[in-house]
């Protein structure tokens, strides 16, 4: 163990990656996305983090190193702390966050590699593997890669699914009914429409989802609409659980999304909300609630910190992110049977940047 190994360097970068076809939610299309990779560095050892953001954020880690040069690695309160202070004037949220998430998740991974340790090993283990949804069914989907994307998760040994929805009330429900026949009557199947809906088109879909057996509607309405989710909570048929959380960046917003009773289920995102130190806080959160958490995205990060938070209900494998992180990161775990498993054979969160493979998407 290293006792005296002071943070010495922050580096970040940038890689933008196409998607291997068009993609859109209810609210947004993409053909790309951008993963900022942070690296810490002290006693000869290399912390690494990331997330998913614009290529910006390079400069804001840019911003954040003086704060955390010269604490001690092992003290990730103090440095994540130090961090967060320097955003002040910054701005905490959104891309200020999605920095300082990828940050504190270095001095995590840091930390591990210091004391030959994994992440959920340091943080306290409480389960051998983690359960998974299978997340993508883009609006941008024809109903037979819809169809064929769902349920070749289910045949992989996954038994929760999520589609997006929202860009047409019309077709969202002839699309939902597709996906239900090919998962077949057992399987979960979950929606996501990304803030789309009205609060009126919310509750009407939601009957007619519930036909199809659905139980999970993520934000059905905006997640700044606190009043909107939670009237969705009250009125969503039985079965049906409301989730939002995804763009909470710090406790202030998880504690008012769980003060305005606006979720069934609370979901944080560690490469948004602060790093895992924040994704812990939420979980401390939802627990003194009384509400399930599920982990939102970035299945390679999540693996570690929700091996150690019992209450975590699921981690998202979404789409983009699990072929990115097969992509580009040596040691990236793979699901068996619905589930991921924390690797505890390497220190930190067991992941490599493979250099090579990633150097053609850098950003300028």
């Amino acid at each position: 163990m290293r006792a005296d190994a002071p943070i010495q360097r922050v580096t970040a970068s940038a890689f933008r990656i196409p998607t291997d076809a068009p993609e859109s939610d209810g609210t947004f299309t993409w053909n790309s996305t951008t993963l900022l990779v942070v690296e810490v560095s002290a006693g000869n050892e290399v912390g690494l983090g990331y997330s998913y953001t614009h290529a910006s954020a390079v400069s804001l880690v840019a911003t954040l190193a003086p704060a955390v040069t010269g604490i001690e690695a092992l003290d990730v309160p103090a440095a994540s702390t130090a961090a967060t202070a320097a955003l002040r004037n910054v701005g905490r949220s959104g891309l200020g966050a999605t920095a300082l998430s990828a940050l504190d998740c270095a001095l995590w991974d840091l930390k591990g590699r210091l004391v030959s340790m994994p992440v959920v090993t340091l943080l306290g283990a409480a389960r051998d593997a983690v359960p998974l949804y299978g997340s993508g069914g883009f609006t941008s989907y024809s109903v037979d890669r819809l169809t064929e994307q769902l349920g070749g998760w289910i045949a992989d040994g996954f038994t929760r699914v999520k589609m997006k929805i929202g860009r047409s009330a019309r077709d969202d429900i002839a699309r939902v009914e597709a996906a239900r026949r090919a998962i077949g009557p057992e399987a979960e199947l979950f929606v996501d429409a990304n803030g789309a809906y009205t609060r009126k088109q919310a509750l009407a879909l939601a009957a007619r989802f519930a036909d199809c057996q659905v139980t999970w509607f993520e934000e059905p309405v905006s997640s700044d609409d606190l009043d909107g989710l939670a009237l969705l909570v009250d009125r969503a048929p039985a079965g049906m659980a409301i989730a939002a959380g995804e763009y909470a960046y710090d406790v202030d917003d998880f504690r008012s999304l769980l003060q305005k009773r606006a979720v069934d289920v609370l979901q944080a995102d560690a490469t948004r909300c602060g790093g895992i130190s924040g994704f812990l806080k939420a979980a401390t959160l939802s627990e003194a609630w009384h509400l399930p958490l599920s982990a939102h995205t970035a299945p390679s990060i999540h693996a570690q910190v929700c091996s150690a938070v019992p209450h975590v209900c699921h981690i998202e494998y979404f789409h983009d992110h699990a072929r990115i992180e097969q992509l580009l990161f040596d040691g990236a775990p793979r699901p068996r049977a619905g589930e991921i498993r924390a690797d505890r054979t390497r220190p930190g969160l067991g992941l490599a940047l493979k250099r090579a493979d990633a150097e053609p998407y850098r950003c300028p």
